[in-house]
């Protein structure tokens, strides 16, 4: 049709939004996520034309627009991944010739291009759709209806190890490493929001259960009573297990079809677990004939603390299904988020990462200096087909500088082996432009179909042959073209490698470092408040400590998590077990939140219990504070006290049921620190020893 620039903006919208952004999904998500691109396409291409008036105006729009879709990955992994197509509109349109002319053509070969990409994705050979995260999430809590059910009738020792290695299996698979990129509950709304809550509530839930078979089986053959409905059984924890069966036999299928979980028309969970309590006040409090052994008070506190997470759980999934602004729902800390607009919950998601320590912010912050630095030096040098310069910046840039060479490498080679191919192309060839139309299509099959296939370098040199079949067609070229591509690539790889060098070079590994330090800083005083306000006198003496410096720590700490999970490693490195951090650090905040909620009797608590709950409290934030100099490499890490057990009940008496939860809170502390600090490679316990 004799319209360069409408087919070359056609050409390159599949181009940018189907090969070079990773948009995950099924083909429908991956067409609508497109379709939403679109519009801020077309905003970015008018940008660009505008400002390739002067080099530094575009310099400066270059350096805005790749902050800005960089650091939208914190909106979650579909805009994440649509972002380096959108980069390349403004890339495109930013170089001379400057032309406000041909934005109409421009603007029109984008529509078509983007326009018959979604055809392709929706119709032509789409993916099939993955498993939810709602249906994943659903299959969990299923499982664990099936486990409490199980744990209400009694479960035989020998099948407790079996059984409880099925639930820590299953709660392993909703860990978002485990989930399709684009299921992930990513985005900063309300829903979003609660469907993670509720996986992290499922995953303890499933926990909990696991280690409530074990301690069964054991207590089953250590005293007499066991939970289950006959003569000298524990009557009232089968109640309660039964009840968190039901809770998720109808929380499940909710999940499935999207609707609210029915109202129970027995007593919910909630009040079941008020009912549980009230009844260990009775028997902690009531004749010698009524007390149950330490073991089975200690299984009862595990059952309680089961419960807790499941209405944690329970309360979540209503969260997430719930698609009008929710009341106010207790625990205010937990569920900050539940009536808060949505756009204020984007405000906050943003301001939280515009630090330093995001990874997020980081990225950003990498990403727009050397796209800004590639286009200052292909405008300065008046480089060719510049574009290909901070093309080169945008697809070989990783977040480690190591990455970032490995990739540079095979790159360089390429892209050297494809311009010597598209040079004997070009040669005898000549200025026949028609001679690469039918070139083009195979080249483009080839390049995409082999490219992701067998690496960089096939990838490269195939893409290389690309670009020179099309720009050969737009106008007569030689076998300079090639030449070009060549500098221009060059020039890309050392300007990413620069950035790699200067600006976070080691990516999150460093920052899962800090971000973990300051996660298990901030959990100290939550631990200590939390015992203070249990063992206050008179009760309800001591203010609850705040919890929303550790839940804004998490976050960060999740974030960074994430993309060190996403970066390569030394196979043979000895890795810490940071996902074993952030599962102490929720089970933290859960615990702070529901033990100071029951009512207890004003009965005096013994000096021998108080004094272990707060000997105990002080040697975790001092187990807290040693992880976190080991973490951060910032001191030599303070020794740890030796363990002090539980003491036994005084006088034949009956333990008040606060101080055995709070026991089976402190002791499962304990031993997850513990664990945590077993995975402490041995190389950072001398690297910390002599710092100041």
């Amino acid at each position: 049709m004799d319209r360069p620039a409408t087919a070359l903006y056609a050409l390159f919208g599949p181009v940018a939004l189907g090969m070079l952004s990773p948009i995950p999904g099924s083909g429908r998500q991956r067409a609508a996520v497109m379709l939403r691109a679109l519009p801020v396409g077309l905003v970015l291409v008018a940008l660009g034309t505008m400002l390739a008036v002067h080099t530094w105006a575009a310099v400066i729009g270059m350096l805005v627009v790749g902050f800005v879709l960089a650091f939208a990955a914190v909106a979650g992994p579909r805009p994440a991944g649509a972002a380096p197509g959108l980069q390349l509109f403004y890339i495109l349109a930013c170089f001379p010739p400057y032309a406000p002319e041909a934005l109409g053509e421009r603007l029109t070969g984008l529509t078509l291009g983007v326009l018959l990409l979604v055809a392709c994705e929706r119709f032509l050979l789409p993916e099939p759709p993955t498993t939810s995260y709602r249906e994943s999430l659903a299959d969990a809590i299923a499982i664990a209806g099936r486990a409490a059910a199980d744990a209400a009738r009694g479960r035989p020792a020998e099948a407790a190890a079996g059984a409880a290695d099925r639930l820590r299996a299953t709660g392993r698979e909703l860990r978002f490493s485990q989930i399709p990129p684009a299921e992930r509950p990513a985005g900063a709304g309300r829903v979003d929001r609660a469907l993670t809550q509720a996986g992290s509530a499922a995953r303890r839930l499933l926990d909990l259960l696991a280690r409530l078979g074990e301690t069964t089986a054991l207590v089953g053959t250590a005293a007499t009573g066991t939970i289950g409905r006959g003569a000298g059984a524990d009557t009232a924890s089968a109640d309660l297990l039964d009840r968190i069966a039901a809770l998720c036999a109808a929380t499940a299928p909710a999940l499935r079809a999207g609707r609210l979980p029915p109202q129970p028309g027995s007593p919910d969970l909630e009040t079941a677990i008020r009912d549980f309590q009230a009844l260990r006040i009775t028997q902690a409090t009531g004749p010698p004939k009524d007390v149950l052994p330490l073991p089975l008070l200690r299984r009862q506190a595990a059952v309680l603390a089961t419960a807790e997470s499941a209405r944690v759980l329970e309360t979540a999934v209503r969260v997430a299904l719930d698609g009008r602004r929710t009341p106010p729902i207790q625990p205010r800390e937990l569920f900050w988020y539940a009536d808060m607009r949505t756009s204020l919950l984007w405000w906050r998601r943003l301001a939280g990462n515009m630090t330093l320590h995001s990874v997020q912010f980081q990225n950003a912050i990498r990403t727009a200096f050397g796209l800004g630095a590639a286009r200052l030096v292909a405008g300065s040098l008046d480089l060719t087909h510049g574009f290909w310069v901070l093309l080169a910046v945008l697809t070989l840039s990783r977040t480690t500088a190591a990455e970032t060479w490995k990739a540079v490498r095979p790159a360089l080679f390429g892209t050297l082996v494809g311009a010597v191919a598209a040079g004997t192309l070009l040669l005898v060839v000549g200025r026949h432009t028609d001679a690469f139309a039918p070139v083009l299509a195979p080249c483009m099959l080839a390049a995409f179909a082999l490219g992701p296939l067998f690496g960089i370098a096939w990838a490269q040199a195939l893409f290389t042959l690309v670009v020179s079949a099309a720009f050969a067609q737009i106008a007569p070229a030689s076998w300079q073209l090639a030449a070009d591509r060549i500098v221009d690539v060059l020039a890309g790889s050392v300007i990413g490698l620069l950035c790699g060098l200067l600006a976070w070079p080691a990516g999150a590994r460093h920052e899962v470092r800090r971000t973990m330090a300051a996660l298990l800083h901030s959990s100290g005083p939550l631990i200590t408040g939390t015992v203070g306000v249990l063992l206050a006198t008179p009760p309800g003496a001591a203010p609850l400590p705040p919890t929303l410096p550790l839940l804004h720590r998490l976050r960060l700490a999740e974030a960074a998590y994430l993309q060190y999970r996403s970066e390569p490693s030394d196979p043979s490195a000895v890795l810490m077990d940071w996902h074993a951090v952030l599962i102490a650090a929720n089970h933290i905040l859960v615990g702070a939140q529901w033990l100071p909620r029951f009512d207890q009797p004003t009965v005096a608590v013994t000096p021998e219990a108080a004094a272990w709950a707060r000997t105990t409290a002080e040697r975790l934030v001092l187990a807290a504070e040693r992880l976190a100099a080991l973490c951060a490499g910032e001191r030599q890490p303070p020794a740890l006290p030796a363990y002090r057990r539980p003491p036994d009940v005084p006088g034949g008496g009956a333990p008040l049921p606060m101080l055995i939860d709070l026991e089976h809170w402190l002791s499962s502390l304990t031993a997850q620190l513990a664990r945590i600090e077993s995975s402490v490679p041995p190389s950072w316990r001398g690297a910390a020893v002599g710092r100041s």
